[in-house]
């Protein structure tokens, strides 16, 4: 009997010390979205621009795990996201909130009752996730499958940008880089081209050439900005987009999890070609652009 009650002590014991030393929320929320996790992340990422943060968010080792520190009068909240996906289209979302300063407090009351912490927490959640499903709304991405690569020649403008100011980056140059090949009477030959050269996937940065197809010729302006390069053809994962091309990245993600999905080794350089200018207007769900992403070619 005295060894049933030591078990039974140490058990207790053992689970009061994980409850409130090693358990690491006050306080979870679980949910479904119907979004892959690169969408998820860079949702994130832009709905924290919105909050009032004593540390703006960001991500821990990957695009699955971030963390944001948020302030409530005189408390500080920290909120750690895990992001695993489900399916081809849907993904849980775990949030681990924990009040730095009334941890404690909040983990004997929460078993027991709804708390201004759990109250707030929950509202936090549900925040995002209408923020998210309002954004999923907005674009439409279709993976296609192999490809190749189009073959172009293009005039460009090299670029270091962030992601979400890419679409940005396009519209100021697209006026100086198209007058200066109509001054000249190059030949256009194809809608713009954005091709990354560098992405980092942590921070959202990137290098870029925003470029223009042409035909090559003698007529290339020289002493400017402008530079010059052939795309050659290539094997490539393709997606099509339909959306604003500020969040045309979301294809990026898709394109990513297809190869991870296929075990292809793709090359996270992606290429988009942009079919409307957003200039002349439009309903942003009609807008088209096509997304490739190379696969690494096999040296034997």
């Amino acid at each position: 009997m005295k060894k049933v009650i030591y078990v039974a002590l140490f058990v207790v014991i053992g689970a009061l010390l994980w409850y409130f030393t090693i358990k690491p929320s006050d306080y979870t929320i679980r949910f479904t979205a119907n979004a892959i996790p690169g969408t998820i992340n860079q949702s994130l990422k832009l709905w924290d621009q919105t909050l009032d943060t004593v540390r703006k968010i960001r991500q821990e080792g990957d695009l699955y795990h971030l963390s944001q520190k948020v302030k409530y009068g005189d408390s500080v909240h920290t909120y750690r996201w895990s992001i695993r996906p489900l399916t081809d289209t849907t993904s849980q979302v775990i949030v681990n909130i924990v009040d730095e300063d009334h941890s404690v407090m909040n983990r004997i009351q929460v078993p027991f009752q709804e708390t201004d912490f759990v109250r707030r927490s929950k509202k936090m959640a549900i925040s995002f996730m209408k923020n998210l499903k309002d954004h999923t709304q907005k674009f439409k991405v279709k993976v296609i499958g192999k490809e190749e690569l189009p073959n172009t020649y293009i005039a460009y403008v090299p670029l270091q940008l962030t992601q979400f100011q890419k679409a940005r980056g396009m519209m100021r140059n697209f006026s100086y880089l198209t007058n200066e090949l109509v001054a000249n009477k190059v030949q256009l030959n194809g809608p713009p081209i954005i091709e990354v050269t560098h992405w980092d996937m942590e921070n959202d940065s990137l290098h870029y050439n925003f470029g223009q197809p042409i035909i090559q010729s003698e007529r290339l302006p020289v002493e400017t900005d402008i530079k010059y390069k052939r795309i050659f053809p290539k094997q490539a994962l393709k997606a099509e987009y339909n959306g604003n091309y500020i969040t045309s990245d979301r294809a990026w993600y898709a394109l990513l999890d297809y190869a991870k999905k296929h075990n292809i080794e793709v090359e996270p350089t992606p290429i988009e070609i942009f079919y409307n200018n957003p200039n002349i207007g439009g309903g942003e769900e009609q807008w088209k652009a096509e997304i490739y992403m190379p696969i690494k070619e096999v040296h034997e």
